[in-house]
C-alpha cells in the first residue's frame, strides 16, 4: 500500500531536528541531503550507485525535463521514478530558477513568464498552474510551488516586489495542486525576500497561513557571503511550522550543511558533490582534496580507510590523481560516487548525534577534522 506524506519530528538538539519524511515512495530520514538529478540522471552515476551511497530522495528539475523529453512524454513512459529506475522518493524543483538564469529573451507578468529555450530557441510559458501539472505528469512524490529567484545583490524594493509576487504564486499553486487531487502526496511552499530578514519572517507567515506541507527557503547561495546565508536561515527558520519540513535549496558545501541543519534545516540539494567530481575535487572527513595535485601522485593511501564507501576505502589517492590527471571517465564517475557517499554520511553522522543529544560534539569533530586536512603525520 503507497503511503501518504507525512513528517515526524523525532528528536532536537538546540535548533537541530531530527526526524523522518514519508513519501509515497519510501521515508526519507532527515537531516537528508538530496543527490541532484536534474535531467533524470545523476551526473555519471547509475541509479544503483546513487542508491549504495545511502541516498533516499533525488532531486529533478521541471524546467530541463518539460525542454526535454518533455513531461507528457515522461507520463506516457510511466512516470519519472520508472523513466529513471529510481524506486525511491523524488522532489522537482519548480522550474523558477533555470527560467530565470538559463532562458533568453524571459518576459515576466502576473501571469508568469515567457522565455524561449536556451536548447533550441522554442517558446514556452511557465505559470504555477503549467509547473504544478509539469510536475504531476512527471509523477515526482515533492512538488515545488513557482516562484521568483532573484540573484543577490538586489534592491529592497525589488525584492519585496518578487516575494509578494511569490506569495501570489503560491496560493495559485496550491489551488493548482489541490485541484488535481494527489492525494498522499506534497507541495512546499518558498520562502523569499533576500538578506532582508523581516522580508523573510513576513514571506514565511504568509506561505504559513496559505498551508503547505513543507516550508522551503529559496533565493539564498546566490552570490552572499556564506554569513549573510546562514543569518538569513537562522532567522527565517524560527518563522516556519515546527511540525513542517524545512529545505534550503541549492545548498551546498558541506559546511554549509552543518551549519544550516545547526540552525534548524532538514533538507538539502546541490550539485557541488558531482561537478566537483567531475574536475577532480573529493570531499572527505579531512576536508576537500584536490586529486589533481602532484603530491597524490606516489600517494598509496586510500582516500579515507574508514569511510563507510568501498570506493574511497579501496583505491588509492594515485590511481585517483592519474585518472583525474588522464581525463578518465572512471575517475569523475568514482569521485562523483565518493562525495555523494560522504554528504550521505555527514548527514548520517548528523542524525545520530542529534538523536543522542551530542550535536554540538559531533559538529566540532567535523570541524575539527577538516581543519587538520589530509597530510599524513610527519
Amino acid at each position: 500500500m503507497t503511503q501518504s506524506f507525512s513528517f515526524t519530528l523525532h528528536k532536537t538538539d538546540g535548533m537541530a531536528r531530527r526526524g523522518t519524511v514519508v513519501t509515497p515512495h519510501g521515508p526519507v530520514e532527515t537531516p537528508a541531503f538530496m543527490p541532484v538529478g536534474t535531467q533524470a540522471t545523476v551526473k555519471g552515476l547509475y541509479p544503483e550507485a546513487v542508491e549504495g551511497t545511502g541516498a533516499q530522495i533525488l532531486l529533478g528539475n521541471t524546467y530541463h525535463l518539460m525542454l526535454r523529453p518533455g513531461a507528457e512524454r515522461v507520463a506516457a513512459l510511466g512516470g519519472l521514478h520508472k523513466f529513471m529506475n529510481w524506486p525511491h522518493a523524488i522532489l522537482t524543483d519548480s522550474g523558477g530558477f533555470q527560467v530565470m538564469s538559463l532562458a533568453t529573451l524571459r518576459k515576466l507578468t502576473e501571469q508568469g513568464v515567457t522565455f524561449r529555450s536556451h536548447i533550441d530557441g522554442s517558446k514556452h510559458e511557465l505559470t504555477p498552474e503549467r509547473s504544478i501539472e509539469i510536475q504531476a505528469l512527471l509523477g515526482t512524490d515533492i512538488t515545488m510551488q513557482l516562484d521568483e529567484c532573484l540573484k543577490l545583490p538586489a534592491s529592497r524594493e525589488e525584492i519585496e516586489r518578487a516575494m509578494q509576487l511569490s506569495i501570489r504564486w503560491g496560493e495559485r499553486s496550491k489551488r493548482a495542486f489541490e485541484a488535481r487531487a494527489r492525494d498522499g502526496y506534497a507541495l512546499f511552499g518558498i520562502v523569499q525576500g533576500g538578506d532582508d530578514v523581516p522580508l523573510r519572517q513576513q514571506s514565511a507567515k504568509a506561505l504559513t497561513d496559505i498551508g503547505f506541507h513543507g516550508y522551503a527557503i529559496g533565493g539564498l547561495a546566490v552570490g552572499e557571503p556564506q554569513e549573510v546565508m546562514l543569518k538569513v536561515v537562522e532567522e527565517t527558520t524560527p518563522a516556519l511550522p515546527a511540525a513542517a519540513p524545512r529545505y534550503l535549496m541549492g545548498v551546498g558545501t558541506p559546511h554549509d550543511l552543518i551549519e544550516a541543519v545547526a540552525r534548524g534545516v532538514d533538507m538539502f540539494d546541490c550539485v557541488m558533490p558531482t561537478r566537483n567530481g567531475r574536475h577532480g575535487m573529493a570531499f572527505t572527513r579531512f576536508g576537500q582534496i584536490n586529486l589533481s595535485n602532484a603530491r597524490h601522485a606516489d600517494d598509496p593511501r586510500p582516500l579515507d580507510e574508514d569511510s563507510p564507501h568501498p570506493l574511497a576505502r579501496v583505491y588509492s589517492r594515485a590511481y585517483l590523481h592519474h585518472l583525474t590527471k588522464a581525463n578518465e571517465m572512471l575517475g569523475q564517475v568514482m569521485l562523483s560516487t565518493i562525495n555523494i557517499a560522504y554528504y550521505q554520511a555527514l548527514t548520517a553522522g548528523m542524525r545520530a548525534a542529534i538523536e543522542a543529544g551530542r550535536f554540538a560534539d559531533y559538529r566540532e569533530t567535523v570541524l575539527e577534522g577538516w581543519r587538520k586536512g589530509d597530510l599524513p603525520p610527519l
